[in-house]
């Protein structure tokens, strides 16, 4: 039973590392269903034991703050940013400098994978009417979509995962992550410029611009409330999931919002490829192997409890496997880590996402919009803004982490 144990967990990161099977149309959530159907086929795990491998309170927070975010997808408040920022005036420059600052502020607030899937239509259609290459502005949304979301602990999914496990404190996430976050927001701005500034040297043609339907108003300002109250609740002893559940049941109460649609906008891929990491993760670390896995990371001094072993080690793994199965995959087998180390995980996996197309889901998304669009955004056009990129924001991030005391660059001890 062991061998078929450690058989389906080698499969499923294999499986996530390939991003697909090979030959079959099957995604990283459809691998990840299957290989937990083979350990429930295989009798390696029992359908009574799933709900106490699964990690409960993360999934009713991350299901509580994506009907947070349909409220402001039914309200229209993404179609409107995004024609906005398309129809922005002034120099290509200008255009590029508001989608990183306006798409990084709102991925730190609300889910960056959204914003990145409603921004990238609307924006490559946008500046291509004006004469522009849309492929800076697309990665520029794309790096900003990351390092934004980096900040907070409600950024992306990671970092909910994180600071849940973790029982990291809201306000002391966004003092210990928003300043690296912030550097990195600069640092893709002036990479992509840097990069792409023969695509950016160009003037805008005049054009009239599309128009832009108002969102709505009562929908949005239901919004704002809710995530004032989140911000509030999180202040509190009130924990975290039950309160953002709290608030997702009064949005859900509404006399013009169907609750089906709201509910229905619900990544729901996301949350069964999570509970189906969670299990096979966890029966995988029952095993002992992990355990003797870590013992001997510890005493090779080889545990990711510095920066010099943790920044490469998720900067291979988030470009591989991808950072939400590497965070769950390493907290699985390291379940006590010290609390500096939490803070590392969150920011150097989702900085770390930049690096190549692959990286994170955000940059998926904008490629594969893109090409909805008819812009075509290759791995090489993104690899040669997020290569530097990525670099200098995990440096960055690594230096704050080691001058905070938060992590030290070296492992020390014997």
């Amino acid at each position: 039973m062991d061998a078929v144990i450690v058989a389906v967990f080698t499969a499923t990161y294999l499986g996530m590392a390939l991003g697909r099977i090979p030959g079959l149309k099957v995604d990283r959530t459809g691998l990840a269903l299957m290989a937990l159907v083979a350990l429930l086929a295989s009798g390696a795990v029992e359908v009574s034991a799933i709900g106490k491998a699964i990690d409960l309170p993360t999934l009713l927070l991350l299901f509580a703050l994506m009907i947070v975010s349909a409220q402001f997808g039914a309200a229209r408040f993404y179609d409107w940013v995004a024609g906005r920022l398309a129809g922005a005036s002034g120099s290509p420059q200008h255009l590029l400098l508001l989608v990183v600052v306006v798409a990084g502020t709102l991925s730190a607030i609300l889910a960056n994978d959204i914003i990145a899937f409603a921004v990238t239509p609307v924006l490559a259609e946008g500046t291509r009417r004006r004469g522009l290459d849309p492929r800076p502005f697309l990665i520029g949304l794309a790096g900003a979509c990351n390092a934004g979301s980096a900040m907070t602990v409600i950024g992306n999914p990671q970092n909910i995962l994180i600071g849940q496990m973790g029982g990291l404190d809201f306000w002391r996430f966004l003092g210990v992550c928003a300043p690296p976050g912030v550097a990195s927001l600069a640092i893709v701005y002036l990479v992509v410029r840097w990069r792409w500034k023969a695509a950016l040297a160009g003037r805008p043609v005049s054009t009239a611009a599309a128009p832009v339907a108002a969102p709505d108003g009562w929908q949005t300002a239901k919004g704002i409330v809710a995530l004032v109250l989140l911000a509030g609740l999180f202040a509190t002893p009130v924990p975290r999931d039950i309160g953002a559940l709290v608030i997702a049941a009064l949005l859900l109460a509404s006399r013009k919002l169907a609750s089906r649609d709201m509910i229905g906008a619900v990544d729901w891929h996301l949350l069964l490829l999570f509970t189906c990491l969670f299990v096979i993760t966890q029966r995988f670390s029952s095993l002992g192997l992990a355990a003797d896995g870590m013992a001997w990371l510890a005493a090779h001094r080889a545990l990711p409890d510095n920066l010099a072993v943790m920044t490469p080690l998720l900067a291979a793994m988030s470009n591989t496997i991808g950072n939400v199965p590497a965070v769950i995959l390493i907290l699985s087998v390291w379940p006590h880590p010290p609390v500096g180390a939490f803070y590392g995980l969150a920011l150097l996996s989702t900085l770390a996402g930049n690096l190549l197309v692959l990286g994170s889901m955000a940059n998926i998304i904008v490629v594969e919009r893109a090409a909805g669009a008819g812009v075509r955004l290759g791995f090489l056009d993104h690899a040669r803004s997020g290569v530097p990129m990525t670099i200098l924001s995990m440096a960055v991030a690594a230096a704050w982490l080691a001058l905070t005391g938060r992590m030290p660059l070296l492992a020390f001890g014997g």
